[in-house]
């Protein structure tokens, strides 16, 4: 007994005195580094030219050791991790209103749901002139949410101009929590069975609100499903999860990931009984895809649970764990991969870091050019393939080691090398110089709230309870377009006649959308932009091939 009690002591002791000799003589002691980071610090605080302040320096010593690890990996301060929980966990505390900044005033572009602005009366198109008995008129747009957004159950006071009438009009408003939405637009295709959802973040709610959204078009009768996350930068992986488990079939995997220690190793599983498992389905990505829309989309394509259409998606395949400091800052540590069904590891390569922040996109497929580019020639073969025609004994197709293949549950080949590489890659379509002025300058929708509110307001009376009416019969007609181009030459916006022809049906449409948003909801004008939406348009003629190679009747 004796012995053992020895032999356990000795063990122990070898264990402790391993745990302190084992950091003095590894080349990259922590605690060695620890000491120096002191020392500088210390140093600087005592010595430097004028007062420092030490909050400051550590912060930015933490920001660059994360940097050093990978794009994000992140330190997060205490005043940005409040915009940071509000953004995901799906509400605010403020008045409920969107707003942007026309001729240097506060615009209600449209009060928000639910919230006390819209219970008050608030308009889309109200001018706030007054927070607070003060000013706002000049207010900058990163100071307005300053003004605001506060604490449930506190008062604001706003005077607002409204069109058509000539005094202030004053408002109490008591802040409350203001729901925000993920969903943002929900809509039949006009004369189809075919349902639209577009997604634009995976906050703590979205999962509720696709299910009721979806529950809704189900019943005006859709049968097909575009799943819109374009432009979609992801957020909650439990929601991405809990959304592809609603089209995917019990047992496929869904999403796994891979780290360095083997506690974060995760497999998701599908579960049995999804809503929606066998409805036909194809999700729209692009460029600015990301991380949960990467898993959604990836799953999709890997188990041929339907087709993926845009533009390859950004590549954001690392997984972070969020670590909280004392002082309500924290930071964002990554610790594993994400890798699709089919083994493909979303992340795209970074070694440069800058080139990856700014870069939108892994690479660039063009449709019917550069047709000699290897990586078209690939895409091309791909193509072929999946069609079931035999690929041609092309040495780039058979070589080309950047961009690994992978096979899907049913053996169709998709691309690895990071991102979602869509089954058909569709640019968007551009508009010209004249336009993007047009737009940059807001125009469009400032002269909708102009007209909506004046001249155009007997739309109201006559679209208001009919909106497929007002889709299938309102035109912006050349009398408005006059009304309009004189609204832009006040601007200073010289007036092309030539560029404007060959966008005209984009202005006209951005005309149409910015009524429909002020009169009803973003739903509604969601709906009318869809019309001149070539990538959804070509989605919509992909549902017989989505339908066989899901294999669904």
């Amino acid at each position: 007994m004796k012995k053992f009690a020895l032999i356990t002591a000795a063990i122990i002791g070898g264990i402790v005195l391993g745990f302190y000799i084992q950091p003095l003589i590894s080349e990259d002691n922590i605690y060695q580094q620890i000491k120096k980071f002191q020392d500088i610090l210390i140093t600087a605080d005592k010595n430097y030219v004028e007062q420092v302040d030490t909050q400051k320096l550590v912060e930015a010593a933490i920001r660059g050791m994360l940097e050093e690890l990978d794009p994000h990996s992140v330190y997060i301060s205490a005043d940005e991790m409040k915009k940071v929980d509000e953004d995901f966990q799906g509400s605010f505390e403020g008045i409920g209103v969107e707003f942007d900044i026309i001729n240097d005033t506060i615009t209600v572009v449209s009060p928000i749901q639910g919230g006390p602005s819209e219970s008050l009366g608030i308009l889309s198109g109200d001018k706030i002139v007054k927070i607070d008995s003060q000013n706002a008129v000049g207010i900058s747009r990163s100071d307005v949410p300053k003004k605001l957004k506060g604490p449930k159950g506190t008062l604001v006071q706003v005077d607002i101009v409204r069109s058509g009438i000539k005094d202030l009009l004053h408002f109490n408003i008591t802040r409350d929590k203001i729901p925000l939405v993920s969903v943002y637009g929900s809509f039949l295709i006009d004369g189809t069975d075919i349902g639209v959802v577009q997604i634009n973040r995976f906050s703590a709610t979205t999962h509720k609100e696709m299910m009721e959204a979806l529950a809704e078009l189900r019943s005006k009768g859709m049968k097909k499903l575009v799943l819109d996350l374009r432009d979609n930068p992801g957020g909650y992986l439990n929601q991405a999860y809990l959304m592809a488990d609603e089209f995917i079939h019990g047992g496929d995997t869904i999403v796994y990931t891979k780290g360095r220690r083997s506690e974060f190793d995760e497999v998701y599983i599908a579960a049995s009984g999804g809503e929606y498992e066998e409805i036909p389905l194809i999700v729209l990505i692009s460029a600015g895809s990301a991380s949960a829309s990467e898993i959604v989309s990836g799953a999709i394509q890997d188990l041929d649970r339907g087709l993926v259409v845009g533009t390859t998606s950004f590549g954001k395949g690392l997984v972070q764990r969020q670590f909280k400091s004392f002082d309500g800052s924290a930071y964002r540590l990554t610790i594993s991969k994400y890798f699709t069904p089919s083994g493909r590891c979303i992340q795209r390569p970074y070694k440069d870091k800058e080139e990856y922040r700014h870069l939108a996109g892994r690479l660039e497929l063009e449709e019917g050019s550069y047709i000699d580019d290897p990586i078209k020639k690939i895409h091309n073969q791909v193509m072929k393939f999946n069609k079931g025609k035999e690929p041609e004994k092309d040495k780039d197709f058979i070589k080309f080691d950047s961009l690994p293949l992978y096979k899907t549950k049913y053996n169709r080949m998709v691309f690895g090398g990071g991102g979602i590489t869509p089954d058909y890659i569709i640019k968007p379509d551009t508009i010209n110089k004249f336009s993007r002025d047009l737009r940059s300058k807001n125009l469009f929708f400032e002269f909708a709230n102009d007209y909506v509110h004046g001249e155009g307001s007997f739309i109201k009376n006559k679209y208001q309870i009919n909106y497929l009416d007002f889709v299938r019969n309102f035109e912006v007609n050349g009398e408005l377009i006059n009304e309009f181009k004189k609204l832009a030459e006040s601007k200073d916006i010289k007036w092309d006649e030539d560029l404007y022809k060959q966008d005209q049906d984009f202005v006209k449409i951005s005309i149409k959308g910015n009524i429909a948003r002020i009169i009803w909801n973003t739903d509604r004008s969601a709906q009318i932009f869809a019309a001149l939406d070539n990538q959804l348009a070509k989605a919509i003629e992909l549902f017989p091939d989505a339908m066989k190679i899901s294999r669904l009747k």
